[in-house]
């Protein structure tokens, strides 16, 4: 919901975090406060600062709702994660790379 903090997951696999400000109908996305994840699998993620920022509809390969409780209990710093690689989307059906999956498990 709007001016609430979400997830973005891009098709080219960037993950950026934000507070939802606006969306239209093809999910273009206004995020504010953003920052994008920075994965590394040698040391933690980094959180690269970009501020006000617009996610193209065509894009976004998955948008999600950030349980804040849960977020702010997550030390991302000290937890080394390969990046995420490349979503397809193929009919009705989107197919996230097998990084995906690893990175879910690491935290859930």
């Amino acid at each position: 919901s709007i001016n609430s903090t979400v997830a973005v997951i891009t098709s080219d696999g960037r993950m950026i975090v934000g507070t939802l400000k606006d969306f239209d109908q093809t999910i273009n996305s206004t995020l504010d406060e953003s920052q994008e994840g920075v994965f590394s699998s040698s040391q933690g993620v980094e959180q690269a600062v970009l501020g006000l920022d617009i996610v193209r509809g065509d894009n976004v390969a998955v948008i999600g709702e950030i349980d804040e409780e849960t977020d702010s209990a997550l030390d991302l710093g000290n937890i080394p994660a390969e990046p995420l690689t490349y979503v397809a989307h193929t009919g009705k059906t989107t197919c996230i790379a097998q990084n995906l999956n690893l990175y879910r498990n690491q935290f859930f």
